[in-house]
């Protein structure tokens, strides 16, 4: 097998490794779960992400359940408001009830109270889950931002591991590495954010969006690559690095975030759980 096919490959595992990453460490990834609590057992996905204004489903399974209760409040806390309890409906052998729908980046926390015949227990440890809401992204702009961010990332890997190696190949796919992932990041990345919260960017210098600041930050290490290339290769191996330890951040950290006192979307402040 040819030494480039053999690095197409790499390549090709590494990228679907590190999406894989960032599809399962992301805060908007449901939240999974079966426990044990006494006699009873539950299984449950949670969401963390919904579209604005409609109602969040929350669902339950087990065995050995008297009852449940949800309880939620919007997010971060806001003073003197308290949880709003709920008991869940059982249908078809699992327990269910909803999280009120909120505006674009608006946030809830919601935790499930379970109730066997040895008393009452908090899923997930008692620790709330927090659901943004979102407007509704075009299909076609949200397919074509993911392809051009993971193909971004193909080619870094195939770009970088051509420099390391000494494969000629990489000096071709250099330039094509900092179109791909800056038309992903800079143009369709935004127009992303645009539909789903309202603006366009609110990474750096504007706010502290990660996941807009990183993007940024990408396409500059990439575009001082293409630049120094001739001094030597190995700055597009220290990108290649880099970009990595980029996308090793979760995301959607510190993204839009709905103040509920003004009614303004603004950056989130820090990082909850």
């Amino acid at each position: 097998m040819k030494k480039s096919v053999i690095l197409w490959l790499l390549a090709l595992l590494l990228t679907l490794l590190l999406a894989v990453y960032q599809r399962l460490s992301g805060p908007t990834h449901p939240l999974k779960g079966t426990e044990g609590l006494g006699d009873a057992r539950v299984t449950y996905k949670l969401h963390r992400s919904w579209t604005s204004h409609r109602p969040l489903p929350v669902r339950v399974t087990g065995d050995g359940l008297v009852s449940m209760r949800l309880h939620h409040r919007r997010f971060p806390l806001i003073e003197g408001e308290e949880w709003t309890p709920v008991t869940m409906r059982t249908r078809e052998g699992a327990f269910e009830a909803e999280v009120p729908g909120q505006p674009a980046a608006g946030k809830v926390a919601y935790r499930i109270e379970a109730v066997t015949a040895a008393g009452s227990a908090w899923l997930n440890n008692g620790r709330p889950v927090v659901a943004r809401f979102k407007d509704e992204v075009p299909a076609w702009i949200l397919i074509l931002h993911v392809l051009f961010m993971f193909t971004g990332l193909l080619l870094a890997f195939r770009t970088g591991l051509g420099a390391l190696l000494g494969d000629a190949t990489w000096r071709k796919l250099l330039p094509w590495t900092l179109a791909v992932t800056a038309v992903g990041g800079l143009f369709l990345g935004p127009l992303v954010q645009k539909y789903a919260f309202g603006a366009f960017w609110t990474g750096f210098p504007l706010g502290s969006d990660l996941t807009d600041s990183k993007t940024l930050f990408v396409v500059l290490i990439w575009l001082a690559a293409l630049f120094l290339k001739r001094k030597s290769r190995f700055w597009v191996v220290a990108a290649t690095l880099l970009m990595v330890a980029v996308y090793l951040i979760p995301h959607s950290m510190l993204g839009s975030e709905l103040d509920y006192k003004t009614g303004k979307v603004e950056t989130a402040k820090k990082i909850r759980d």
